[in-house]
């Protein structure tokens, strides 16, 4: 069984502020560790459940945080943010299943530790056939494109709450309580380990029995809503081929599965910065 573990950082455990997570920040040495950790102990989880090949994609920022010295051997590791597949690199046929380790709310979610939706300078939403989503139903969409559902995520209980409600069934792992966007009540690290660990075992386990959730399918073509932060950022991405501008901070554009979606997404918003 081969599972992909998809990794960003603003809901790993202990974090809720910006300077955890920007690698300028001196505390982002601290944070990256508890990033390896968790991820560790979904390997950890998964392993014991009957997993026997696991890929790590690095998602946060840069895509270089997690510790590959500090890494569960048995795993391999994605670094690196400009991969065809971004955040979920490595994602393919071949691939069983997918987690989404220290995942975050969408942007506008509250309370919910720096909530945001793929940049929180760009993007103020983001809608898929009309229905509003987060990096999570993003990143889903494109793992469904392979017929490869999530059958595990980790973050605060916003981010719990908004996955149930996107992919039902999924085994979630809340290792934070958030109280603000940028405060929350952290679980011990041996606690919130222990909730991942239990989590990925679990969905491992469902999997196996044919019991875990269905591939997030949007159906096609796919009409991509698109609120940019400033009309001014609207006044250059408009003028994209196929790109429609719907009002001073609205774009929207169809494509035809959800890699082209995602591709379109990613490079409308990249030209945007």
């Amino acid at each position: 069984m081969k599972l992909l573990i998809a990794a960003d950082m603003e809901g790993i455990s202990g974090v809720v502020a910006w300077d955890h997570v920007s690698a300028k920040h001196p505390e982002y040495t601290r944070f990256r560790k508890m990033m390896t950790a968790d991820v560790n102990a979904a390997i950890e989880g998964a392993l014991k459940a009957g997993a026997d090949e696991i890929l790590v994609a690095d998602g946060h920022g840069s895509g270089n945080n997690i510790l590959i010295e500090d890494l569960n051997p048995v795993a391999s590791l994605h670094s690196g943010n400009a991969a065809p597949f971004a955040m979920v690199q490595g994602v393919g046929s071949d691939v069983d299943a997918a987690m989404f380790i220290g995942y975050h709310a969408r942007v506008g979610s509250t309370p919910a530790v720096l909530d945001h939706t793929w940049s929180s300078r760009v993007v103020a939403n983001v809608w898929l056939n009309g229905k509003i989503i987060g990096e999570t139903g993003l990143n889903a969409a494109v793992c469904a494109h392979y017929g490869v559902p999530v059958i595990m995520v980790s973050g605060d209980q916003t981010l719990a709450s908004e996955v149930n409600k996107t992919i039902p069934g999924v085994e979630t792992a809340i290792v934070k309580i958030a109280t603000s966007h940028q405060s929350a009540q952290c679980y011990s690290l041996k606690e919130s380990r222990g909730r991942i660990r239990e989590a990925s075992e679990r969905a491992v386990q469902r999997l196996k029995k044919g019991e875990g959730p269905k591939p997030y399918q949007i159906s096609k073509p796919i009409t991509v809503t698109v609120e940019l932060k400033t009309s001014g950022m609207v006044d250059g991405s408009s003028l994209i081929p196929n790109v429609k501008r719907l009002d001073a901070r609205r774009v929207e554009f169809e494509c035809t599965d959800m890699l082209h979606a995602y591709h379109a997404f990613r490079s409308l918003v990249g030209m945007t910065f």
